[in-house]
C-alpha cells in the first residue's frame, strides 16, 4: 500500500474523510464537483459505499473498487460478516468474543478501514452490499454470511443484484478460506471450504454447541452460535462464558415496561421484512399491537403479510407507506389503523394494550422518511410510551 499514491475518491462522507487522512494526495469528489471530474483518468478510483451504481460519476469512472480493495495488500487475517439482517450484532459478538486474540472490528459500523489498526491479529469487518458491489480483489479469510432476503432494492436495482453483490466473497475466496454460508448457496460456486448451515440447530449440531448454555434466543441466538462458531474457527474453543456477557445494543427487540407495567418492545433497528418478522416469534403467543412503516426501500411487502396474518395482531401504520401497509393489511385480513406518525401509533396502542399483550415498534422500513436514523426512532418511541400519562 503506498500511501502517497494519487488516488480518486467518489464521495466526501466518513469513508472519503478517513482515506483522505491516509492517503493526502487523495482527490475527493461528490455530484457537486462533477464538471473537475477527469472522464478518461485511469487512475485508482475508491467508491464510498453509500453511492449508488446509477450515479454519473460511477457510471463514467473506470478502475473502480471498494476500500476493501485498497487495504488488500496489507489487510490481516480478516472475518467478514454480511447477510440482511444482524451482521452488525454479529461484528459485535465476534469482537467481544475475540478480542483476546488482539482483534479490531469496523467496516460498515464504527471504525473506517482506514482507521483500523493494521498491527492487530484479526479485522472483523461489518460488510454492506453496498461495499461487496463495488470489492474486486480483497476477499476475507472467514466469510459469515448471514441469511439474504429483500432489502436495498431501490440502490441495487434487483434483488438479484442486491444478493449477488452479498455472494460476490465467495468468488474471490481461496482453498484456505472458509465460508460460513445458508443451505440456499450450497451449490454456489467457491474455492473455499464451505459449511452450510439450515438455522441454529444445524450449526449447533455441525460444531457440537449446547444451545442450552447461551443466555440468548432468536433473533439473537443466530448471531451468538456465529460468533460462537467463528472463535472455534481460530481457536478450537466453544466460549460459553464469554458470549453470555455480551449486552446487546438499544433498539433491537429491547423489552421495556410502561408505567402500568404493560410489556413494549423497542425495535426500530428492524427496517426490512425478514427483520420485523423474526423479531415477532418470540412472541407469536400473544396479542400484537405491531407498529408498521417507514420508506421501505422499494422492497416487496407480501411475505411480511403473508407470515403476520397468521397471527393474533393488528397493525398501526405510519410512515411514507403507510397507506401502502393499510391497504396490505386489509387484503390479507389484518386488523389495521392508519396512525401516519409515530406518536399517534402509540396512542392508539395505549388505548388497547392489554397486561398479556405487547406493543411493538418494528417497522420493516428505514426511518428516514420521518425521522434522522432508526435510534432517533427508537429513542421517541421510548420516550412516548414513558410518557403516556403526558399525552
Amino acid at each position: 500500500m503506498n500511501t502517497n499514491e494519487k488516488i480518486r475518491v467518489l464521495g466526501k462522507g466518513i469513508t472519503a474523510q478517513a482515506i483522505k487522512e491516509k492517503f493526502p494526495n487523495a482527490l475527493l469528489y461528490d455530484d457537486k464537483d462533477f464538471e473537475l471530474y477527469d472522464l478518461n483518468s485511469e487512475k485508482r478510483t475508491i467508491v464510498s459505499p453509500g453511492i449508488p451504481p446509477f450515479n454519473q460519476m460511477i457510471k463514467k469512472a473506470k478502475n473502480i473498487q471498494s476500500d476493501y480493495d485498497l487495504f488488500e495488500d496489507v489487510m490481516p487475517f480478516s472475518i467478514w460478516i454480511s447477510g440482511t439482517n444482524g451482521k452488525t450484532t454479529t461484528t459485535q459478538m465476534c469482537q467481544h468474543i475475540l478480542n483476546s486474540h488482539n482483534s479490531v472490528c469496523g467496516g460498515n459500523i464504527g471504525t473506517p478501514l482506514s482507521k483500523l489498526d493494521l498491527k492487530a491479529s484479526i479485522w472483523i469487518l461489518e460488510t454492506s452490499s453496498f461495499t461487496l458491489h463495488y470489492t474486486n480483489i480483497a476477499k476475507p479469510n472467514i466469510y459469515i454470511l448471514l441469511p439474504i432476503s429483500e432489502d436495498h432494492i431501490t440502490w441495487h436495482g434487483t434483488f438479484k443484484e442486491y444478493e449477488d453483490a452479498k455472494l460476490k466473497p465467495l468468488l474471490l475466496m481461496e482453498d484456505n478460506d472458509i465460508a460460513i454460508i445458508p443451505q440456499k448457496y450450497k451449490d454456489y460456486k467457491t474455492k473455499a471450504r464451505k459449511v452450510i448451515y439450515k438455522d441454529s440447530d444445524d450449526l449447533c449440531k455441525k460444531f457440537d454447541i449446547d444451545k442450552s448454555k447461551i443466555k440468548f434466543k432468536e433473533p439473537f441466538l443466530l448471531d451468538a452460535l456465529l460468533a460462537l462458531v467463528s472463535k472455534k474457527i481460530i481457536s478450537d474453543e466453544i466460549d460459553y462464558k464469554r458470549i453470555n456477557t455480551f449486552t446487546i445494543d438499544e433498539h433491537k427487540v429491547e423489552e421495556f415496561n410502561d408505567n402500568k407495567n404493560r410489556i413494549w418492545v423497542n425495535d426500530s433497528k428492524a427496517t426490512n421484512v425478514d427483520a420485523t418478522i423474526n423479531a415477532l416469534v418470540p412472541y407469536k403467543d400473544k396479542r400484537i399491537h405491531l407498529i408498521l412503516g417507514g420508506d421501505d426501500k422499494g422492497a416487496n411487502l407480501i411475505p411480511l403479510f403473508e407470515n403476520i396474518n397468521k397471527l393474533n395482531i393488528k397493525v398501526y401504520s405510519i410512515g411514507t407507506n403507510s397507506d401502502k401497509v393499510e391497504n396490505y393489511c386489509n387484503e390479507y385480513n389484518i386488523e389495521v389503523e392508519n396512525c401516519k406518525i409515530l406518536k399517534n401509533s402509540v396512542i392508539k396502542i395505549n388505548e388497547n394494550l392489554e397486561d398479556d399483550s405487547i406493543g411493538i415498534l418494528s417497522p420493516a422500513a428505514s426511518s428516514l422518511d420521518q425521522f434522522s436514523s432508526y435510534a432517533q426512532r427508537g429513542k421517541e418511541f421510548k420516550e412516548l410510551v414513558l410518557g403516556l400519562s403526558k399525552l
